[in-house]
């Protein structure tokens, strides 16, 4: 949002006799409650957010004690172009300092503890790996080019594997990326297309992680509870235990309008009424539902089992197809899951080899990992990160919360001669202990020391599944009169899934519009366009060759520039 568009709305009319009803507490349903608030002009008590868990936050977690364990299911990598995220933090009340914002101690933070990785990758147990290129080729370049100019509409359902050549899947850069954004072979290229195309300023720091911004705490402390805390003091209505079913939505001469909400709380069915002045958000789609958790001694289970999300999302898609197809994202569990783990550590040994391995001292507030470190020989493709220490307000000093991750959790480990899918959260730290370097011998110190949570989560990339534009519904889809879809899984031209950006720009861009504000969306950083940037990534993608891209700009733009002031540029 640029400066001109940072203007107060006015009270749009009529706005006191409105509700809203918000279906789901993640951070896309939250950011719409402040919206509707902010730039809405509604009161709180107008707004009810229905959770069928006892928490809001959705995918963005985190919780536990150094007794049992501390938990996060994932994490969240963000960078200075999320214009939509730090537009809502940026009046959101830090419940750390008073007078700040998250925003500003978010950013006062990350400007004195500038991420860098040092070691982003290792492999023959502990052999650290020092290169810093992408290790593409010439015929990897032309396609990575090629993939940037080609339209969607052209790309279709094509998927990774079906749109470069085998090399390509051997590549740094394909190691790097699937370890950071969780890209999988049969995951759709068009996504993959967008992520370049919307962070290609990032290319040059893949490699070391540069340019990533991180919370101070996990992301439910540091996020979603100053958001949740801010909407209950002004009045915001939270229903925890509330599972909706279905809506009724009238659909007459093309418009669609949502006349009752069926929720089940307290074991007891009802219908709340709804007219065309009220506003229904859904959170169509989860990633992180039916999510399981194991133990040390035991393994999550992979819950197969239709959940409410899903279900809600097909018994409105069933009314009209602007609605979206839900199962061509949820009907593979095999293509979508991934098996995640946190490592609660309450002596020296395992914070002293983590740190070895990341070549940095784990300073309470003071220092970030550098992001993950990728075991590229692992079967399970593992990776494991240790964030800003602590990463939970209750945790103590002397205690290290690290987080760990793989791709292929079916199959066997390397060390253990077994499914990561069926490893204990003991299994699973000896096979992370195999990959350090630690012989079976000298594992148990290690492990008297830690406390492993597991967590299976059947749909976690179920938003990279190959699909066209129709498969996810609009924002607002056409003729919806007061129905609007939240989230991962509703379409937005041109940004990315799989970030927290995605869901706060969809929140915005929902509410502005049902209220027909006069204010603009923030507009989506396009770095694609920025000659700086295109120039920078193709040196980056520059290998042994000269890339399709370099050649061009050498042969037209640099002649064009000969002895001007931009010379310098190119």
């Amino acid at each position: 949002m640029n400066n001109y568009q940072r203007v107060t709305t006015r009270k749009p009319k009529d706005v006191e006799n409105k509700r809203a009803f918000l279906i789901g507490s993640g951070i896309a349903s939250l950011a719409a409650a402040e919206y509707l608030m902010r730039d809405g002009r509604m009161k709180g008590s107008q707004i009810t957010i229905f959770e069928q868990a006892s928490i809001s936050g959705g995918s963005m977690d985190g919780a536990g004690n150094p007794e049992n364990g501390f938990v996060a299911r994932g994490g969240r990598e963000m960078e200075e172009h999320y214009e939509c995220l730090w537009d809502l933090y940026s009046q959101v009340p830090s419940i750390e300092e008073e007078g700040r914002t998250v925003l500003e101690e978010f950013k006062e933070l990350n400007d004195a503890d500038v991420n860098f990785s040092n070691v982003r990758v290792i492999s023959n147990r502990g052999e650290k790996y020092r290169k810093t290129d992408l290790g593409l080729s010439e015929k990897n370049s032309n396609q990575l080019t090629k993939l940037l100019l080609t339209k969607e509409e052209d790309l279709g359902t094509l998927t990774v594997k079906e749109y470069f050549d085998p090399s390509y899947l051997e590549t740094d850069m394909w190691l790097y990326w699937r370890s950071m954004f969780a890209f999988e072979p049969w995951h759709s290229v068009l996504e993959m297309k967008r992520y370049m195309q919307r962070f290609i300023h990032l290319v040059p720091g893949m490699s070391t992680m540069r340019s990533l911004l991180f919370t101070k705490y996990n992301q439910y402390d540091s996020l979603i509870l100053p958001l949740k805390n801010l909407l209950e003091s002004k009045g915001v209505v939270f229903q925890f235990g509330t599972t909706v079913n279905d809506l009724d939505i009238d659909i007459t001469d093309g418009k669609k309008t949502v006349t009752g909400i069926h929720i089940t709380k307290d074991g007891k069915d009802q219908v709340i009424n709804t007219t065309a002045t009220d506003f229904v958000f859904f959170t169509n789609g989860s990633m992180t539902e039916n999510s399981t958790l194991g133990d040390m001694d035991t393994a999550p289970v992979t819950d197969r089992s239709e959940g409410a999300v899903w279900k809600l999302w097909k018994n409105i898609a069933a009314k009209d197809k602007a609605f979206g197809k839900p199962e061509v994202f949820c009907s593979d569990i095999d293509k979508t899951k991934w098996e995640s783990y946190t490592i609660t550590s309450k002596g020296p040994k395992m914070r002293k080899l983590l740190e070895d391995f990341a070549e940095r001292k784990f300073l309470p507030h003071k220092t970030a990992t550098g992001g993950i470190i990728t075991v590229r020989d692992s079967n399970w493709l593992l990776s494991v990160t240790v964030n800003r220490q602590p990463q939970f307000k209750n945790q103590p000093e002397d205690v290290t919360v690290a987080w760990a991750y793989a791709l292929f959790p079916d199959n066997k480990g390397d060390f253990i001669d077994k499914k990561m899918s069926d490893c204990s959260g003991r299994e699973l730290l000896q096979e992370l202990l195999y990959h350090f370097g630690i012989d079976e011998g000298d594992m148990q110190g290690y492990i008297d020391e830690c406390i492993v949570i597991p967590a299976m989560m059947p749909y976690i990339t179920s938003q990279f599944m190959p699909r066209v534009k129709t498969d996810r519904p609009e924002v607002i889809p056409e003729g919806s009169v007061n129905l609007a879809f939240l989230g991962q899984f509703c379409e937005i031209e041109d940004d990315c899934v799989f970030t927290v950006e995605y869901s706060v720009r969809s929140a915005i861009m929902a509410v502005y519009s049902f209220l027909n504000l006069d204010k603009k969306v923030p507009a989506i950083y396009a770095s694609q366009y920025d000659v700086r940037a295109l120039a920078t990534a193709t040196k980056t993608m520059k290998s042994e060759h000269e890339s399709i891209g370099k050649r061009i700009i050498e042969s037209i733009i640099k002649k064009k520039l000969a002895n001007t002031t931009f010379e310098d540029l190119v």
